[in-house]
């Protein structure tokens, strides 16, 4: 029997779901959601809520939780190699293909993280762009965002003139234009 239930979080409400004592999906925005589950706290969902919110209390970087995602046996794979990013850092598709002994594989490796069905537990936040740019997350670019800057991955500065995005990676193209926008709406010349 499948059983899920929803917590409110400093990220929102986030449902998450185990069968068989393995946690099986972590749910919010346009995550993947599991099929029918009977909607009950159980002890291992109490058990992820609380590493959960020790995660976004900054707490916790690893996650001890038995977890049986479904899928093909290639998305597995690249489940697994999610796993094995550290907190604090991040890999493109690329690098994921590569490990996986495929170096042409990216946009297959893409579509697997999208379909991981753990997000957070296993984190698919972490990819991102080869050009060092956040690509898509199910949960929103805005949720990927937050827990990114969560991990000290992303860090922003800000000032009165511009606001420029700066990862690991470099800087995130696409918030300097938002930051022109913002300086060019301000009537600056």
């Amino acid at each position: 029997m499948k059983y899920g239930y929803f917590y409110e979080t400093a990220m929102g409400k986030i449902g998450i779901a185990e069968e068989d004592g393995a946690i099986t999906n972590v749910f919010f925005g346009n995550t993947v959601k599991p099929g029918a589950f009977e909607e009950k706290q159980t002890p291992i969902l109490a058990q992820a809520y609380e590493q959960l919110q020790e995660y976004f209390a900054g707490q916790r970087k690893v996650f001890s939780l038995p977890l049986s995602p479904k899928g093909t046996a290639f998305e597995r794979r690249v489940w697994e190699e999610l796993l094995k990013i550290p907190y604090g850092q991040t890999r493109t598709y690329g690098q994921l293909a590569q490990n996986l002994g495929n170096p042409n594989a990216c946009r297959a490796v893409g579509r697997a993280n999208g379909l991981n069905p753990i997000s957070i537990f296993i984190p698919c936040h972490r990819v991102i762009g080869a050009n060092g740019k956040l690509t898509g997350y199910a949960g929103g670019l805005e949720m990927k965002e937050k827990l990114l800057k969560l991990e000290g991955i992303l860090k922003i500065k800000r000032s009165p003139y511009r606001l420029l995005f700066f990862s690991s990676e470099g800087i995130n193209v696409a918030s300097c234009s938002t930051a022109m926008r913002m300086y060019s709406a301000r009537g600056a010349s």
